[in-house]
């Protein structure tokens, strides 16, 4: 594989396993191993589409507006001083989320997830402001911790999907380095520090 085709595969991963994903794929993931499986199709539907617009679409439109009203390009946004207000942002829309599935009643591990989610964000929000972090990295490694969490609350085997997203994660770290957007210590900590509060958000809240 050439240098081009590397760049091109980590950039690959970069986008399709971007941090505001872990809250949509937790769901899905639940939807085929939970008893969420017997709900009505309309009402699965209805909460997949309420957290990928609070989650993913609209976190993603904000910070993209921002960039654009304040000029900040692609490769500035990769330093730790310009993460506060998209971070700020993630944080604020996944407060919206929470609010709105809390106030539809939802089954309460889907709202589990948004708060996982919400924590990883305010965590690494909090780390930014001293030590730069993958969220990337916060994200695969939460996902692993939920994937976890929730094999021990349903009582269901997780190694097939473990092994998913344990190489997932693995090929979301090496894409953050290979792009050099993060060092190997900064992906570390954002798979530990994911792993921990995907795990227990999920099993403590």
């Amino acid at each position: 594989m050439t240098n081009k085709q590397t760049l091109v595969l980590a950039k690959m991963f970069t986008l399709l396993f971007a941090p505001h994903y872990f809250p949509l794929l937790c769901l899905l993931v639940l939807m085929g191993f939970s008893y969420m499986r017997i709900f009505p199709l309309n009402y699965k539907i209805l909460v997949l589409v309420i957290v990928y617009l609070f989650t993913i679409g609209l976190p993603l439109l904000l910070i993209a507006l921002y960039r654009k009203l304040s000029g900040i390009t692609h490769r500035q946004m990769s330093q730790r001083e310009m993460r506060t207000m998209p971070y700020v942002i993630s944080i604020v829309c996944y407060l919206m989320c929470y609010h709105i599935l809390t106030s539809l009643i939802v089954p309460h591990f889907v709202v589990s997830v948004v708060v996982a989610s919400l924590f990883v964000q305010m965590a690494c929000a909090l780390v930014n402001c001293r030590y730069k972090i993958s969220t990337h990295s916060a994200a695969a490694g939460a996902v692993n911790g939920a994937l976890i969490a929730f094999s021990l609350i349903f009582n269901f085997n997780p190694i097939w999907w473990l092994s998913f997203t344990l190489i997932t994660a693995g090929c979301v770290g090496s894409s953050r380095l290979i792009l050099r957007r993060h060092t190997l210590a900064e992906v570390n900590l954002g798979l530990f520090l994911g792993f921990i509060i995907g795990l227990f958000s999920i099993l403590l809240f």
